[in-house]
């Protein structure tokens, strides 16, 4: 499967999932009773002070709803989010999705160090980062926010698809990190941690 066959793969899957965020009857400062738990690890409106927890604020909904799901149906496991998942509905998916989506990214707690900002942002463009995730790194429809994201939990999830130990719906995140070497995820980790999410 080519890298763009792998991309509108994704997308078809997600869209025949109907993740949208379409009809979510809450206002932003409306807290789903179900986030409740989500806050726990994630921090308040999804932004996590954890080094090893991903924020959640301001991804995409889809993005948020795809990931749900794949820890639902076992697709990608963790001890903390497999079992808060196993009970949610789809409905409930798409409100946390819709919910955390217009939640505010706080600003990021890492640094950059200077000297890797301009060779990060060269290894993003050579690797598709900002193709998939978006030119800032946003994230788009199911693809999620790097942006500011926390630097270990960016680094354990890039080892992971280098190893082809952390689940890959379509297989790009895995194919794009075949070559990259030890360095290369440290500097590219460290530039997009820094990166302002907004």
């Amino acid at each position: 499967m080519s890298f763009a066959q792998g991309i509108r793969s994704a997308a078809a899957f997600t869209a025949a999932l109907s993740f949208s965020a379409a009809g979510a009857a809450f206002a932003a400062d409306e807290m789903p009773r179900k986030a409740e738990a989500c806050v726990v690890c994630h921090g308040s409106g999804g932004n996590s002070s954890v080094p090893t927890t991903p924020s959640i604020a301001g991804h995409p909904a889809q993005a948020i709803t795809m990931q749900l799901y794949q820890f639902r149906e076992g697709n990608r496991k963790d001890p903390q989010m497999s079992p808060m998942a196993s009970t949610l509905t789809n409905a409930e998916m798409r409100e946390l999705g819709a919910y955390f989506a217009k939640q505010k990214p706080a600003a990021p707690l890492h640094t950059t160090v200077p000297e890797n900002a301009a060779v990060g942002a060269r290894l993003a463009a050579q690797y598709h980062c900002v193709q998939c995730h978006g030119p800032q790194l946003l994230g788009q429809q199911h693809i999620p926010r790097l942006a500011g994201q926390q630097y270990e939990y960016l680094k354990t999830q890039l080892r992971g698809f280098k190893a082809r130990t952390r689940s890959d719906l379509d297989g790009n995140m895995s194919s794009a990190a075949q070559d990259l070497s030890d360095k290369d995820i440290e500097v590219l980790v460290d530039w997009i941690a820094g990166l302002a999410p907004q």
